[in-house]
């Protein structure tokens, strides 16, 4: 009898293995998506671009007899034409004055140093040159590193637009793909959670290009009305950095109060920062409210946190693609958890009623 072993150790023993191997396996998880962080990244931006896609895609193929794939490939015609087209329209002018506001650049800087009575900013440079003892082959050295990571930048973003278009033209393949990995019985609450979470960035998506438009339109229009040099590369700065909030305003605001201070002095530099915190109540009070009913939207606090936690954990990528990621943990975390584990009745963004 004393060789006879204890069932329940023996049970004891097997669950804590399990629960071993699965810490390590949920270790080695953590470890590979942090090392994996900028592909994931880059994969969620391509998943965006299908987004895009499908949404203009979605109501051509609805109501004409073009295919689904078809459809997609004239989406993405339309938006090449419609870039096509704003560069041949306004693409010179936005070049022209954006190489304006760079050869301006030194007189901004001196504009800067007049008003304050001081010369901190050309101090602070030439200190830094004494300090790190710049000289031409530094200069070398920086251009070509501008020059890699410009390369760099261009090879990703072709990446992303090649991935999204293949996500969009095939959406249920990489879809099926995904529930094969999920038990049966839990196919249909994923496939769920998955479309919810295409709804809910599809409405953030168009919320948000909507926004951009309007916040540049209406920046480049008050600052023609200013005279403000360069005003239609300055909009366009504002159009394009809406898309980070919070962030993305005040870094198209400085650039446009320094022109302030260059075409008019202090006064006019004034009445340009007053122009951008107009635009963003606007913004905020009746242009969001507007598109919040037919939008996803996440808690302002939300936003900001997700914005500065993704950017210090994935850096400028993370900045940028940090507001789409608040939807989805929004989703993930409405959904999953104040739903299916704590069975609260809550309105999840991106689900059908």
């Amino acid at each position: 009898m004393t060789g006879s072993a204890d069932p329940g150790q023996g049970a004891g023993l097997w669950a804590a293995a399990k629960l071993l191997v699965l810490v390590a396996v949920t270790a080695a998880g953590v470890v590979l998506v942090w090392y994996l962080a900028q592909v994931l990244l880059l994969f969620f931006g391509a998943v965006l671009v299908a987004i895009l896609l499908r949404s203009i895609a979605g109501p051509v193929a609805r109501y004409t007899p073009i295919p689904d794939r078809v459809a997609v490939a004239l989406a993405a015609l339309l938006i090449l034409v419609l870039v096509a087209g704003f560069v041949v329209l306004l693409g010179t002018q936005i070049r022209a004055q954006g190489a304006a506001l760079l050869e301006r650049l030194p007189d901004l800087v001196q504009a800067v140093e007049n008003q304050l009575g001081a010369d901190p900013l050309r101090e602070w440079l030439q200190q830094q040159q004494q300090v790190q003892g710049f000289d031409g082959r530094d200069l070398v050295a920086g251009l070509a590193g501008f020059t890699t990571r410009a390369i760099t930048a261009a090879a990703k973003l072709l990446v992303v637009l090649a991935a999204g278009i293949y996500l969009a033209l095939a959406p249920e393949l990489y879809l099926s793909g995904i529930l094969r990995l999920v038990p049966p019985s839990r196919q249909d609450e994923v496939r769920g959670t998955l479309e919810a979470l295409g709804r809910a960035l599809k409405l953030w998506l168009v919320g948000q290009l909507a926004a951009m438009a309007v916040v540049g339109t209406l920046v480049t229009l008050g600052l023609m009305v200013l005279g403000i040099s360069s005003a239609l590369a300055l909009g366009f700065m504002a159009g394009l950095l809406e898309f980070v909030p919070f962030v993305g305003p005040v870094a198209s605001a400085i650039p446009a109060v320094a022109s302030g201070l260059t075409d008019g002095g202090l006064h006019t530099a004034f009445w340009v920062a007053g122009l951008f915190v107009v635009v963003q109540q606007m913004e905020g009070i009746l242009i969001q409210p507007l598109l919040q009913q037919r939008t996803a939207s996440v808690p302002p606090v939300l936003t900001i946190f997700a914005v500065l936690g993704f950017g210090v954990l994935f850096g400028p990528l993370g900045l940028l693609l940090g507001t789409p990621l608040a939807v989805v943990c929004l989703v993930l975390v409405e959904k999953l958890w104040v739903r299916e584990v704590l069975h609260e009745k809550v309105t999840v963004p991106g689900e059908e009623a």
